[in-house]
């Protein structure tokens, strides 16, 4: 009964709130302000990539907006992030290499430029970082695991069916055989080779300097600066400046991604981060069922 007790609780609890959430929502849409519409005259964007790249959908559907409009005339490119899977990765590289050919793009590394973000970034005509960001690690890695022995200690017994010699290599059932091992060896380099090349074509950096700029190496922005991956240190505020002069952007008017107004309204309530804004409001919600869970017993 006290389990059922909590439940209805609990269902209490969250029809009370929902309703007043979408009270303040409905509030919200009547009264936000024609001003936060973006503006229409926009000559420079910005976009950001954050966090570790699994995807590129979301970031090209963006980018291709701005592409598209003719009156953007420079890209700032705001990188914070640790890399990610290679072939999203590869998309957003080969997106930026195409765009920068038609106006300027500035990538500025404000935390993590490495791995797959420092591709991603590494056509943008010119490479800013803060002064505390890391940079580079050039280099591929496949993880796997061999819990065969905790299997058999949980009777654990895996049985596979296959065709192909090369179709179970990197399974985590077992330690991989010599030739799963040495076929994801070969996979390994021939994408380090990719991923090194582009570097060089981009920064027209000399392939005799890979063991200085690459192998995996976590570099600082003086470092970087150093083997060439950047162009300069220096703030946010100094990237757009550089932007606007290799633009010839005189007066500058960022360009806003258009928002519904429940998204609008989402932002003034929790901020920019509606993510954060989501966790603070679960974490209220479990706040009070612990309440409701301490009073009931």
């Amino acid at each position: 009964m006290k389990i059922f007790h909590l439940f209805t609780k609990i269902l209490d609890f969250i029809t009370k709130y929902l309703k007043v959430f979408i009270f303040l929502l409905v509030v919200g849409l009547i009264f936000t302000p024609k001003d936060d519409l973006p503006k229409q005259d926009a000559n420079v964007a910005r976009i950001n990539l954050y966090g570790t790249i699994l995807q590129s959908d979301t970031f090209l559907e963006e980018l291709e907006k701005i592409e598209q409009n003719p009156k953007i005339q420079g890209i700032l490119l705001v990188i914070d992030s640790p890399g990610g899977a290679i072939a999203p990765s590869v998309e957003i590289s080969e997106a930026i290499k195409r765009i920068h050919t038609k106006i300027p793009v500035v990538a500025y590394a404000q935390g993590t430029m490495a791995s797959g973000s420092y591709l991603a970034g590494v056509w943008a005509d010119s490479i800013v970082a803060n002064r505390g960001a890391l940079l580079g690690s050039i280099g591929v890695i496949i993880n796997g695991a061999d819990i065969s022995e905790l299997a058999e200690k949980l009777g654990i017994k895996p049985q596979t069916l296959k065709a192909g010699i090369y179709k179970e290599a990197g399974t985590f059932m077992r330690k991989w055989n010599p030739q799963e091992e040495a076929m994801l060896k070969d996979l390994v380099e021939e994408q380090y080779k990719m991923f090194v090349q582009e570097v060089t074509l981009a920064r027209k950096i000399s392939l005799q300097e890979e063991p200085n700029f690459a192998q995996g190496r976590i570099l600082s922005a003086n470092n970087a600066l150093k083997f060439k991956l950047i162009d300069k240190i220096g703030s946010l505020y100094y990237a757009q400046e550089l932007l606007f002069i290799k633009a010839n952007i005189q007066n500058p008017k960022w360009h806003k991604e258009e928002k519904d107004k429940i998204e609008i309204y989402l932002e003034k309530i929790f901020g920019d981060n509606i993510a954060l804004g989501v966790q603070n409001g679960i974490a209220l919600a479990l706040e009070q069922l612990s309440k409701i869970w301490l009073k009931g017993n």
